[in-house]
């Protein structure tokens, strides 16, 4: 089977989308523009390198640019994550690949479905009330 000259993927975390496309190259990561040696905090850089990680040598043969907007800077590295691990799926076509993904973390290929609880009147936020005084 002919492997395919571009993949492009999404990856979304509360309110971070990302967009990753992979295609051949040298092994060149970059998000937001940025190459991903550059990514602070250190963190987010290791959040991000996972699924690079999880797969071997096989992604120094593609350059993966991401770009990601939206949210704080943990959801738009989860995003990023799942937009990469799912480029890196596209491109190789892997099934045991796949099966390693889910069973390290779900979430390296299903987006994650939960979104912050809307605020409530009574209260600063969705769960906290005002006291109430009896006396």
């Amino acid at each position: 089977m002919k492997a395919p000259t571009v993949v492009l993927t999404t990856g979304k975390r509360k309110e971070a989308i990302a967009r990753a496309s992979i295609r051949k190259g040298s092994g060149r990561v970059r998000i937001n523009d940025t190459p991903l040696e550059f990514v602070e905090p250190e963190l987010v850089r290791l959040k991000i390198q996972e699924p690079l990680l999880m797969v071997g040598d096989k992604w120094k043969t593609v350059d993966i640019s991401v770009h990601v907007q939206g949210g704080g800077i943990m959801g738009q590295a989860s995003a990023a994550r799942t937009a990469v691990a799912r480029g890196l799926l596209g491109w190789i076509k892997d099934p045991a690949l796949a099966d390693m993904f889910k069973r390290y973390d779900r979430s390296l290929i299903v987006n994650d479905p939960r979104r912050k609880l809307p605020k409530r009147p009574g209260g600063r936020g969705a769960r906290k009330r005002r006291q109430k005084s009896y006396r």
